[in-house]
């Protein structure tokens, strides 16, 4: 696993950084007017900006290279570094500055005697972009320490940028400007990280166990996958209306026929749907997809992944979320829906309770249903509101009603069922996996009532493809498939609460005033 900066997992400490001494003759560091269409301000110090700058260290490879290093010493090393001013302070005839880069955070120290135009780079601003050349030293105090041997202004700062002890204390700023956030919230800069080492990790598991990656169509001519509401488009030179995908299962499954015998994609997804801690319009999936195999194939799958990827992230199969611990070890429960529902709510229930009685127990527990709800998705939608939030610990939900799952493989021993499982963890739904059905007949039936129940104006049942009924109709062999929601996967290891603070730019209303 590649190393990342200031993290907890192995991957290096952010270097101490301490508020001046109030005692001590500092200056406080200036910040730029927040001004439009300002004078180019690289010129301000008698050099123009450069096109290049050579970069020979980064803050880790020094802080690596120089562990241990005595305080007071010189290493006789000549290294060039770049990145944002973070911090600033001048005593007298010395100043020290903070450069933060990709990677970790070192400091400056600048001699009057020795600095280029000194002044000048007294004057730097909190957030301006600089290149330091100059050897690598330790203070008295034993800070690794680059000398400004010479120095040039990189891109200034034409807005006032936060401090390091004060931040960005307004949430729907930090989402709507993540390029400064990432500066001045560690938390934030980690999390990313983690979820970026995530995806390689997750790419590198597939690739080991002999899964193809592929890129399959965004927009698809007919919305499916899924029971979601799409985001619709127009394709002007076909003059057809298109459909951004809400997932890329039917693509997927498309390619087992033709022979891709095991396949995943990483794909971004988008759902027009309301926005909450848990749901972003446009969303990341892991789906993937395996001939020969059933739906417990895909369970054991997802154990192995999920613990993996908790071993190398975190260092342990047990991670802390929102105060509480998770294991996360297989083997996970697994129990069917109907059995978790009656042991939730106190009475047996099924998919052969009579229609009445499931109407009865909504009603109980402040279950909205309506008439066109068979027994299956009163089932479902007592589940959903009475227990599944309450799954804390890892669980497979298996054995869902065939009315709610209209791609999924009837039950090889229980009528009126499928095979069909979600993976619960801290009361949330992380994936969904089922035994696909692979009969054309049987597809084309459920497509019909799915059809049916969008003409009665269910935005989010599916429509008919016949060009996917068509490659059924060619052959699918038995296939087991599944869908990890990655933002959700990503929040539960970095014990992130709300979906926001793990996508880099999420959806948000529009800004009053965007240019202020």
């Amino acid at each position: 696993m590649a190393d990342l900066a200031w993290s907890p997992l192995n991957l290096g400490e952010e270097p101490a950084v301490t508020e001046p001494d109030e005692s001590s003759e500092t200056e406080p560091v200036t910040q730029p007017p927040a001004e439009q269409g300002s004078p180019d301000d690289a010129r301000i110090y008698g050099f123009e900006q450069p096109y290049t700058y050579e970069v020979t260290a980064t803050a880790a490879e020094l802080a690596q290279r120089h562990e241990g290093l005595e305080p007071g010493s010189v290493t006789g090393e000549q290294v060039s570094v770049a990145g944002r001013l973070m911090l600033r302070r001048v005593q007298g005839k010395l100043a020290f500055g903070t450069l933060a880069d990709s990677t970790g955070r070192v400091q400056l120290f600048a001699p009057a005697a020795t600095t280029p135009e000194f002044e000048h780079f007294c004057e730097l601003n909190l957030g301006d972009w600089i290149g330091v050349a100059g050897e690598v030293m330790t203070t008295r105090r034993g800070e690794l320490s680059v000398r400004v041997d010479s120095w040039a202004l990189l891109a200034p700062t034409r807005r006032s940028f936060p401090d390091k002890w004060h931040g960005m204390t307004d949430t729907d700023t930090r989402y709507r400007q993540r390029y400064v956030d990432l500066w001045v919230t560690q938390e934030a800069r980690l999390a990313f990280q983690l979820r970026s080492a995530m995806m390689s990790l997750t790419r590198r598991f597939m690739e080991d166990r002999g899964y193809l990656e592929v890129e399959t169509p965004v927009l698809h001519p007919i919305p499916g996958g899924a029971l979601a509401k799409p985001f619709m488009t127009h394709h002007n030179a076909l003059d057809q209306e298109m459909f951004l995908r809400i997932a890329p299962e039917l693509y997927l499954k498309r390619l087992v026929v033709g022979g891709f015998e095991k396949v995943f994609e990483i794909a971004r997804v988008f759902r027009n749907e309301g926005t909450s801690t848990r749901h972003n319009p446009e969303f990341t999936m892991l789906e993937a997809y395996e001939a020969y195999g059933d739906y417990h194939v895909h369970m054991d799958l997802v154990e192995q992944l999920v613990q993996h990827l908790a071993l190398e992230l975190c260092g342990s199969t047990t991670v802390t979320f929102d105060g509480r611990d998770v294991d996360l070890s297989a083997p996970w429960r697994r129990e069917t829906m109907a059995n978790l529902t009656s042991a939730q709510i106190g009475e047996p229930v099924s998919i052969h309770t009579p229609i009445q009685d499931l109407r009865k127990l909504c009603d109980q527990h402040s279950v909205p249903w309506k008439d066109a709800y068979g027994t299956g998705k009163l089932l479902l939608e007592l589940y959903e509101k009475t227990t599944e939030h309450q799954l804390w610990d890892p669980t497979f939900v298996i054995d869902y009603p065939t009315e709610v799952s209209p791609l999924s493989r009837e039950h090889r021993s229980e009528p009126g069922l499928v095979e069909r499982f979600e993976g619960i963890v801290i009361g949330r739904e992380l994936c969904n996996g089922f035994s696909e059905l692979t009969d054309p007949v049987e597809q084309r039936t459920r497509f019909h009532e799915q059809a049916a129940q969008n003409a009665a104006g269910d935005d989010e049942a599916m429509l008919m493809d016949h060009d996917y009924l068509r490659s059924l109709e060619y052959g699918l062999p038995p296939t087991v498939g599944l869908g990890i929601g990655m933002d959700r996967l990503a929040m539960l290891l970095t014990d992130v609460q709300t979906i926001r603070d793990i996508v880099l730019f999420p959806t948000l209303r529009p800004e009053q005033d965007p240019g202020a």
